[in-house]
């Protein structure tokens, strides 16, 4: 045996003394330093009691050992479980609980507050900070450099991703070792990645975009990246003359558009710009290109099955469509309802199959059964079309899911704390156009008779209880909220009466 994963990515660079990590303060780490301190933190690992196959929850800033501890679970056949750096306690509860972690990994400042959390389920707690420092890596320097390589099958899991849903909780999407590696090796050749490519980096590391699309096709090819803790707009237009490509979503460009520095002279030494994860607007596109000539690159894809789509390395890259299918991808547009396939033209839910297409939900086999079907096919809750010469169109979602600055919302759960305010009837929470994220969250609210809705009381509620990226920009007070004749709420009625609230509004 083998495993995949780990000798595609990373032990194809054993030994290589070129850059890999080129990092904010002037330092570069090579592929042999890198893949050294993943040998350390694995050792680490196993000496503290993991096994293959167990959960490793991590919670931490963006650093070069954050990305070290995602080879070493790949090297030891851990389950890497990355979690946003934004959620609360009260979040990372639930997660530590249904993945069933056996280390959670976090950073210094929240190892008081997560310890008890961690200490409920019998979950092992270490500490890892954004300067390198804490409790794993202090054990992890005390080991040797070498490790043997966990045998590990195409089919078995690499990752645990959790996903937001419309409705209830988060469900964990089992993505296996085949899932990532097919979809690093086909974006790598669509894209036209090679080992002297230089990828500026400033997408997070615990969502699918800045790890397993950014960081996973620069390993398959063997190039490097600036690796910036965040988008930092000046230090972005500094880089930028240093790298080949960029990712990112479409706050990135928007913000760079917003700078009189971002010229096409910068840009020349780009070769690809991609972005993904938010609708770029049209507007956006235009700009881009008349100001640098570069046309921008927008894929599709999703959690549970890491990228779908592209637009064209060669050839026209069309505004308002996410391309054509990527190799060995299938895409089908069918009937909600009966499940049938539409003829292209059509507007139906968008069905996807391939070797990227995750194993189930984790512990949810109702779930699974509901959205993955027997015969391969991953129906996405996303709305589109296939026109007449091929590219996928995105034109909406038949789920209420918000994404906003690339990040996955579900209304429920915001919906849920609005409820539960003082003199509150009930509310809707929808997502509207934003030039800079994509969307932005609106939480709607119906007081009940003789109350006045105390606004910042509520919005402070949401901020103790959820993740800033999840609070709704603004609070609206109506006297009721738009049904059908069942009695549902018609939340596409408030999306098109709120829709033009933010377009004109930059950040």
């Amino acid at each position: 045996m083998a495993n995949p994963l780990y000798d595609r990515l990373f032990d194809a660079h054993t030994g290589k003394v070129t850059p890999f990590l080129h990092l904010q303060d002037g330092r570069v780490i090579t592929h042999h330093e890198f893949l050294s301190t993943g040998a350390q933190i694995a050792n680490a690992a196993f000496k503290i009691g993991l096994k293959p196959g167990d959960r490793v929850a991590v919670q931490v800033q963006k650093s070069p050992e954050a990305l070290a501890l995602y080879a070493a679970c790949a090297r030891a056949g851990l389950v890497f479980l990355p979690l946003n750096t934004a959620y609360t306690t009260d979040e990372l509860s639930y997660f530590i609980e249904n993945s069933g972690a056996s280390l959670v990994v976090c950073d210094g400042k929240s190892e008081a507050a997560l310890t008890p959390v961690a200490g409920n389920f019998n979950a092992r707690i270490e500490t890892m900070n954004a300067d390198g420092s804490g409790s794993l890596m202090e054990q992890a320097k005390a080991m040797p450099v070498d490790f043997d390589t966990i045998d590990r099958d195409g089919d078995d899991l690499a990752a645990l991703l959790y996903t937001s849903g419309t409705t209830g909780r988060s469900k964990g999407a089992m993505l296996t070792q085949n899932n990532l590696l097919s979809n690093a090796e086909a974006l790598a050749k669509e894209w036209r990645f090679s080992s002297d490519d230089v990828l500026l980096h400033a997408l997070p590391i615990f969502h699918t975009h800045g790890l397993f699309v950014a960081t996973n096709v620069t390993l398959v090819a063997g190039g490097s990246l600036i690796f910036m803790p965040k988008f930092d707009l000046d230090e972005i237009i500094a880089r930028m003359p240093e790298a080949t490509s960029m990712m990112g979503v479409p706050t990135f460009y928007t913000r760079l558009l917003g700078d009189d520095r971002f010229t096409k002279e910068l840009a020349a030494h780009i070769r690809l710009f991609v972005s993904g994860s938010a609708p770029l607007l049209a507007e956006t596109h235009i700009q881009f290109e008349e100001r640098t000539g570069h046309r921008i690159l927008e894929r599709y894809g999703m959690t549970e099955t890491n990228m779908n789509t592209s637009n064209p390395f060669d050839g026209e890259r069309r505004a308002g469509t996410v391309g054509f299918p990527l190799p060995g991808v299938e895409i089908k547009i069918t009937n909600p309802d009966s499940g049938e396939t539409l003829p292209d033209g059509e507007v139906g839910q968008i069905e996807v199959r391939g070797p990227n297409v995750f194993k189930g939900y984790w512990r949810m086999p109702e779930k699974t059964a509901d959205e993955l079907r027997e015969n391969g096919f991953f129906i996405t809750g996303d709305l589109g079309k296939i026109d007449e010469d091929g590219y996928v169109h995105i034109v909406g979602r038949n789920k209420d899911l918000i994404i906003s600055g690339g990040y996955n919302i579900y209304p429920k759960e915001i919906e849920l704390i609005l409820d539960e305010q003082p003199g509150i009837l009930e509310s809707a929470v929808i997502g509207v156009p934003h030039p800079d994220f994509g969307e932005t969250v609106i939480g709607v609210v119906v007081a009940e008779n003789g109350h006045s809705p105390d606004l910042e009381g509520m919005m402070e509620a949401v901020r103790r209880s959820l993740a800033r990226f999840k609070h709704p920009r603004r609070l609206v007070v109506l006297d009721e909220l738009p049904r059908n004749t069942m009695g549902k709420v018609q939340k596409n009625i408030l999306r098109d009466q709120y829709r033009e609230m933010f377009v004109s509004e930059g950040t």
